[in-house]
């Protein structure tokens, strides 16, 4: 059995996982503190000289999913000051064949492979085979990638949609994106600054700024400490997200409105991205909300903000929305582009 090197390459930490080539069966795997090298090479060849790498196979092919732009075969990490080349890893490391990929782009290769424990449906549909898909993350950021059909399979393209205009559709979502523009000090608010985990919290902290109740001055005072990065009790960067969303399933009020906008904002970007694209091979979202909000997005607010698109509404229908839930889906994804370069 031959293996495939993965590696899911971040400003903080670094996995990297080795796989069998057959069934894609994890062999091996460590996660690393990126800081702490100098460079990928030497951490890929610390990995593959321990016991638990060494027991298998020298892979055949190695694809590293990068936090930064990809071009020509080179990058350069957006928080990391390393400079990779697809041709200098393969020497440095002693390796025949490897793919640098962005870390979000890389998801598009780990699609067609998802096994039904990966994933669950937001949205039934009908994908239709040799037609575009689309992956969507919101996460901290939101993350955007298109999946185009080849002869060879799915070639992903990597976008920075997520940075285009954020556009109201409403009085209400006007407010929110006047006050955030204000709030923030910015010149133009990006679609991320909305649909993303970190666009909850700015969507909780413009509702608690217009506090009525001891209630909703509670929730500003949290949106204050989190905007600022005050630590939480036990010493952790507080979690304002994570907290309205648990919130809202309680029963809150304010919290409940803060998701009913934001799913909306959600899905109303998805409908935008999808008709960008025709994403008629299908729709999937990754991304740290995707698994934790499978009843949000399932609901209405963003169900029919996504569809709401005018005359342009029966384009929407038949395509299928899928969630990914796979917490190693960067890591498998690489392993799927890797096993793509043997051939």
């Amino acid at each position: 059995m031959s293996t495939l090197l993965a590696g899911d390459i971040g400003g903080t930490k670094t996995l990297l996982s080795l796989y069998g080539t057959d069934a894609l069966e994890l062999l091996a795997q460590e996660r690393f503190t990126s800081a702490d090298w100098v460079d990928l090479a030497p951490m890929v060849r610390h990995f593959l000289d321990q016991p638990e790498a060494r027991a298998h196979p020298r892979p055949g092919a190695a694809c590293f999913a990068v936090a930064g732009p990809v071009h020509g075969g080179q990058a350069q990490l957006t928080n990391l000051p390393w400079k990779l080349a697809e041709s200098r890893l393969a020497l440095d490391c002693d390796l025949e064949r490897v793919a640098l990929v962005n870390d979000f782009a890389v998801l598009i290769y780990g699609l067609p492979h998802l096994a039904p424990s990966q994933m669950a449906s937001i949205r039934a549909g009908e994908a239709i085979t040799g037609e575009p898909v689309l992956v969507l993350g919101a996460g901290t950021g939101l993350g955007v990638a298109i999946g185009l059909p080849t002869e060879n399979g799915l070639q992903a393209m990597a976008s920075e949609a997520a940075h285009g205009e954020f556009a109201p559709r409403s009085d209400e979502e006007w407010q929110l994106r006047q006050w955030l523009l204000d709030d923030l000090g910015l010149e133009r608010l990006s679609i991320e600054r909305v649909v993303s985990g970190t666009g909850l919290g700015h969507v909780a902290r413009w509702l608690s700024s217009q506090a009525m109740t001891a209630d909703d001055h509670s929730h500003a005072a949290k949106g204050r400490r989190w905007q600022g990065g005050e630590p939480s009790s036990d010493g952790s960067r507080a979690d304002l997200p994570a907290a309205v969303a648990a919130a809202a399933a309680a029963g809150d009020p304010l919290a409940a409105k803060a998701m009913r906008l934001w799913l909306g904002a959600y899905g109303s970007v998805t409908g935008d991205l999808a008709l960008g694209c025709l994403a008629r091979g299908g729709i999937w979202l990754a991304g740290g909300t995707a698994a934790k909000q499978l009843d949000g997005l399932r609901s209405t607010p963003f169900i029919e903000s996504f569809a709401a698109k005018g005359r342009l509404r029966s384009t929407l229908e038949p395509i299928p929305i899928t969630a990914i839930l796979d917490p190693s889906i960067g890591s498998f994804s690489a392993a799927c582009r890797a096993r793509m370069l043997l051939g």
